[in-house]
């Protein structure tokens, strides 16, 4: 959520009443900025308050170092009940963010693949955080505190739904999930009915979004004030009515500015919180109308590196000036050039700039090297923490990369070896990639769009996967496996390529060679349950009963609730002549089933079915 599409930061088509509502009655920050364009990244350092080299996770899909302290962890030490309610995969807990939370409720629906969905609506996420504040009031009442932290992902790409809705521009759609993300909000705060005046509330946004500024489209490409200028309000005990701070802050100021708010002293720099020290700073002398400290703020993005073989982007504001380290450095007069158009690195000085002059005479190296020292030259990070860190399979890692490649993450390339190239130079590609990543192309511009990114950038896996299955929907499988095909050779780090592959040759009636591709995709994602019951329904089709049963049962060890591959264990015990098995699969899948599911007509049928061949054999 931009700051720029609210209403209490100027927006005069911004319908956020409720977020209006607490910067009226509480403090506003105008310019407040997250530490990364990424949401685990900036999520990370929110509740840390850590730069993302302090906490690790620089990027979607890396877990927090172990030892980092979270707001939770600490609120938790000290009697507070602690939840959080998560509406996206990138927050999964996996990740490390569930750290010092008693209830972490991060489960995903499933859809209609058989997949669990990559995100939810923020409605059902208030529901559920809904339920928990009335459980929480009701066992301990008044005098047991709580730290709740809800995560909307209104407003993410898609925006609505860009097929449907395309009579509405873009930002029409995006301010319209912002207005349904206020509204949420909304019922949340009502819930507390009277508490709500002795409750500390924090609304903030993780990031921006970018709407073609600097030939970006979404988030993560660039460390422009695009993505990082950030809504921060505060409202609450503690919290003056009506103020506006104009100094910069970070996101990683919130959880040492939380702390004391909630009576927690802590010192300067929380050293008598335990192991709790960020990097951010105490925000309450701006919430009583006096100036914060001078101090240089750190932002960073690793995805260019990760996601593309690009060179990382790291940038520094101090004052006036911003630098972003790249292989051709950029500064930006931030004051007078508040859209930074202007880059000072090249043209020497701001025309009409009161500190215009030579590149000789800006802080340009200065600044450069204060970024290296924060978070060492432009180098991958660290890997991702091994599966002995995070209790993770290397299946479930390859799963999670999937999961993020789903939501528009690319999760791809990863770094080179020698020069890299600077983002700036790969713009154009990279805004194509975003326009198809975030459903804004359709129909029938989606393929040619497809076409021309893999012509242009054949490695990269993830578009061939994406190019295959527009194929498959338009019924060509013959020229789908061609690019199923290179992705298996890009090795993408997921079964999603041979699922597509597999559909194909089984839609040709080469089940041998589909059940082969199957088995494959298992040594590169081993732990896929839609893999496995699709390998079980091949192989049941084969008359291959044992080694079908063993998919299908190894693909509900790991999902117990996917619906499908229980169906389809019945039906091979069934066919196989195993009634008293079909029958208990069957019976097991009804009652699981909620009572409106489209489905239970059909396995009732099964059931029956199985009844009369079992009276009549």
């Amino acid at each position: 959520m931009r700051a720029d599409h609210v209403g209490a930061y100027g927006y005069a088509a911004a319908r956020t009443l409720t977020l209006d509502r607490l910067a009226r009655e509480g403090t506003r920050f105008d310019r407040a900025f997250a530490p990364s364009p990424i949401t685990l990244t900036s999520h990370a350092s929110l509740l840390t308050g850590l730069y993302p080299p302090g906490h690790g996770a620089r990027d979607n899909g890396m877990a927090m170092a172990p030892t980092v302290v979270t707001l939770a962890t600490a609120l938790r030490d000290r009697g507070f009940a602690t939840a959080a309610f998560i509406a996206a995969f990138p927050l999964d807990r996996r990740f490390g963010l569930a750290r010092g939370f008693d209830v972490y409720a991060d489960r995903m629906p499933r859809g209609s693949n058989g997949r669990l969905a990559n995100e939810r609506p923020g409605r059902e996420v208030v529901d559920e955080a809904i339920a928990w504040l009335t459980s929480v009031r009701k066992t301990s009442g008044a005098a047991k505190p709580f730290f709740l932290w809800v995560h909307l992902f209104e407003p993410h790409a898609p925006y609505g739904d860009p097929a449907r809705d395309g009579g509405r521009s873009v930002i029409e759609r995006y301010d319209a999930e912002i207005a349904t993300a206020d509204r949420e909000v909304g019922r949340l705060l009502a819930s507390l009915g009277g508490d709500f005046e002795h409750t500390l509330v924090v609304a903030a946004s993780d990031h921006g979004e970018a709407f073609g500024e600097h030939g970006e489209i979404g988030h993560s490409l660039f460390v422009y004030d695009t993505t990082l200028r950030v809504a921060l309000l505060m409202r609450g005990p503690g919290v003056m009515a009506g103020r506006a701070v104009p100094d910069p802050v970070c996101l990683i100021d919130v959880a040492p500015t939380v702390l004391p708010l909630l009576g927690l002293s802590c010192g300067a720099r929380l050293q008598a919180c335990g192991s709790f020290d960020p990097d951010g700073i105490d925000l309450r002398p701006a919430l009583d109308g006096k100036a914060l400290p001078t101090r240089q703020l750190y932002a960073e993005s690793f995805a260019p590196l990760l996601d593309f073989g690009w060179s990382a982007l790291r940038a520094v504001r101090d004052g006036r000036w911003k630098v972003i380290a790249a292989p051709r450095p950029e500064m930006y007069d931030i004051e007078a050039d508040r859209s930074e158009l202007n880059d000072l690195s090249r043209t020497g000085g701001a025309a009409g700039s009161q500190n215009a002059g030579s590149v000789s005479d800006l802080p340009l190296r200065d600044l450069l090297a204060r970024i290296d020292r924060i978070s060492g030259p432009d180098l991958p990070p660290t890997p991702p923490p091994s599966p002995s860190r995070t209790g993770e399979t290397p299946a479930a890692m390859a799963g999670a990369r999937a999961r993020l490649g789903a939501l528009g993450y690319v999760q791809g390339g990863g770094p080179s070896s020698g020069p890299r190239p600077d983002p700036k130079d790969r713009r154009e590609l990279a805004a194509r990639i975003a326009a198809v990543t975030s459903g804004e192309v359709q129909g029938d511009a989606l393929l040619p769009a497809l076409q021309s990114i893999v012509q242009e950038d054949p490695r990269n896996g993830q578009m061939q996967i994406r190019l295959g299955y527009a194929l498959v929907e338009l019924a060509r499988c013959g020229e789908a496996q061609r690019h199923f095909g290179a992705a298996i050779t890009a090795r993408v780090p997921t079964g999603d390529a041979h699922l597509g592959l597999a559909l194909c040759q089984a839609q040709a009636g080469h089940i041998g060679p589909a059940i082969s591709t199957l088995l494959e995709s298992l040594s590169v994602e081993p732990g896929n349950s839609v893999v496995l019951a699709n390998l079980g329904l091949l192989q049941g089709r084969q008359g291959q009963t044992e080694s079908a049963v063993t998919s299908l049962r190894q693909a509900l060890t790991i999902d117990p609730d996917f619906h499908e591959a229980r169906f389809n264990l019945a039906l091979v015990f069934a066919r196989a002549g195993r009634r008293a098995e079909a029958r208990t699969e069957a019976e097991d899948l009804l009652r699981r089933l909620p009572p409106t599911a489209p489905q239970r007509p059909e396995v009732a049928r099964l059931l029956s079915s199985i009844t009369r061949s079992s009276r009549n054999p």
